[in-house]
């Protein structure tokens, strides 16, 4: 890739598992769960955390590795303004890290970064650890509820905004008690500082705080279907360890690989594709602000020839039944990774049988940083989550919390060094997921007699039907091999007797094709596949499914359309 280097601020330019009806699982309270901690687990070689400097700085160390590896010169990230070498990235910033301590904002306090994907945000988000200061990266797509509620949650001194994103905080900044500062990234700043004129003003110094590999580093707020988000506390050596354990020994990436992740950076998932994987090897990542729907990517894949591809299985699906999807002949991928929810076999399947290259799903979580059970390249088995990466542990347990056995549905509990410390201002919460060296998965799995992990669903998805428990997302993965269906959600609903059984809520390939015809062949096209008591008793065809930033499915908020749940709520 050729790029003209430009000055500082210029870019270089640059071109389904079956489940088993008999077994119950649950989740147990936090004591049956952490009496289970003694029992045997499946374990890797426990990675020696201990390895890491006592004094670390994550942000140091990885530009560092790269400058000294010969790298300066070499595009780190590519977003729309062009191409950044390693060089202007560590120099930008060493700049934002001097802007930090300008504005008097000290070590261990916070700042808010809501930003698109573009440079801007590794620059703000190591500039901010290489200064000692703890970056709290959110979801561009929270409502401004949700951002009063992190504002006054965090005490964030300093708030770092994308113009496009800056009407959505007018009302909040001066309500926000804590908050001294605002920076715009874009060209308006809206009566705020910009950020591109504060870098060009600042001092690329070599300081950096002594900051040590335990220190927090960063927040990661995370939310479930209920109650206000959690922020996850991460210290500077979870980053390195997740590359170390995950990345490196499991998707062998190299220099040379050009990545591009579905996943926004702000996510745990998006944080690890595209920022500490490639940047602890010296790829090149492109960054796209916008929306990624399959026409934006197959676009930016015609510009780009990506060789590390990462996606949710929503997204895969997706881009499959699009007209815009690139031809195997027009793509370079070397790996594809699927995560943030299960990967029907069916799309796993029909993604390699396209482009010759499998889909390596795996599981992992915000409090766990990034993937910690997964396939691997060349031993990939669809309809399964994987094994565990070694350097983790994991065990699955039944509602007395002891450990079930192979075949058994249980929640699955993980033990590993890149375990989220607490959730901040929340004891409550933490106490019930944090549970010593355990975290609390809140999934259900099966292991079978191979050692492969099979998901049936989270804790609160899981449905009892007629005394026998079913997996909504197994029921789901029948429904996708039909070939008129694009998407489909499965949902606990009360009958007329306020009997929970299965509903199915189904995005066609071809909406008009939507009827009572289609409805009893999807029935029987279920029934066919799995156990007769699982088939869906209703299916609804809908444009779309509500799905979060990341394509999740929200089956919660389809589950509060039952007329019973309103009734429930409206009592209660």
């Amino acid at each position: 890739m050729s790029c003209k280097i430009g000055g500082y601020g210029e870019p270089r330019r640059a071109a389904a598992g079956k489940c088993p009806p008999e077994t119950i699982g649950g989740s147990g309270t936090a004591m049956t769960v952490a009496q289970s901690v003694g029992a045997p687990a499946q374990t890797g070689e426990v990675p020696p955390v201990e390895e890491l400097p006592h004094v670390y700085n994550f942000a140091a160390d990885i530009l560092g590795r790269n400058l000294a590896a010969g790298r300066r010169d070499k595009p780190a990230f590519i977003d729309p303004r062009g191409g950044w070498t390693y060089g202007q990235l560590a120099d930008r910033v060493a700049r934002f890290a001097h802007v930090l301590r300008q504005l008097g904002v000290r070590r261990e306090e916070r700042i808010l970064l809501c930003l698109l994907d573009t440079v801007d945000w590794p620059t703000a988000f190591l500039g901010a650890l290489k200064a000692g200061v703890v970056a709290i990266p959110v979801n561009t797509l929270l409502t401004a509820d949700d951002y009063r509620f992190i504002l006054t949650d965090s005490r964030a001194k300093l708030l770092v905004v994308s113009e496009a994103l800056y009407p959505t905080f007018t009302d909040l900044i001066s309500s926000s008690p804590d908050l001294e500062h605002v920076i715009v990234s874009g060209a308006n700043g809206h009566g705020h500082p910009r950020l591109e004129d504060l870098l060009q003003d600042a001092v690329g110094e070599a300081q950096t705080a002594s900051t040590t590999r335990d220190d927090i580093a960063f927040w990661l707020y995370t939310s479930g279907s209920t109650g206000k988000p959690k922020g996850a506390v991460h210290t500077h050596a979870n980053l390195k360890l997740t590359n170390d354990l995950y990345a490196g020994p499991i998707l062998g990436l190299h220099d040379h690989d050009l990545v591009y992740s579905v996943a926004k950076l702000f996510f745990a998932y998006g944080l690890g594709n595209a920022l500490t994987f490639p940047m602890s090897v010296g790829a090149t990542t492109v960054l796209m602000p916008g929306r990624p729907t399959p026409d934006a990517v197959a676009t930016l894949l015609a510009e780009h020839p990506v060789t590390a591809f990462y996606a949710v299985p929503t997204f895969y699906a997706a881009f499959l039944a699009s007209p815009a999807a690139p031809p195997r002949a027009q793509v370079r991928f070397r790996r594809c990774v699927s995560a943030g929810e299960a990967l029907p076999t069916d799309v796993g399947r029909r993604w390699a049988e396209r482009y010759g290259c499998d889909i390596l799903d795996g599981l992992g979580s915000t409090e766990m940083l990034h993937i910690f059970l997964s396939n691997r390249p060349g031993d990939v088995r669809y309809g399964t989550s994987g094994k565990p990466v070694p350097g983790y542990d994991v065990r699955l347990v039944g509602d007395d919390g002891e450990p079930v056995k192979k075949g058994e549905i249980g929640e699955l509990l993980v033990r590993g060094p890149t375990s989220a410390i607490m959730y901040w201002n929340n004891r409550a919460q933490s106490r019930a997921t944090f549970l010593g060296e355990w975290t609390r998965s809140g999934d259900k799995y099966i292991e079978d007699d191979d050692g492969y992990f099979i998901y049936c669903g989270r804790r609160d998805d899981m449905l009892k039907v007629s005394g026998l428990y079913v997996s909504p997302f197994e029921v789901e993965g029948a429904l996708l091999t039909h070939p008129e269906v694009l998407e489909a959600a499965v949902v606990g609903w009360n009958d007329n007797e306020r009997l929970i059984k299965p509903k199915a809520f189904v995005v066609l390939k071809s909406p008009d094709k939507a009827g009572e015809a289609l409805v009893q062949a999807l029935q029987q096209h279920v029934r066919n596949t799995l156990a007769p008591y699982k088939y869906p008793r209703w299916i609804e065809f809908r444009r779309e499914l509500p799905k979060t930033a990341t394509g999740k499915i929200q089956r919660f908020k389809l589950r509060a359309e039952d007329p019973a749940h309103i009734g429930r709520d409206a009592k209660g």
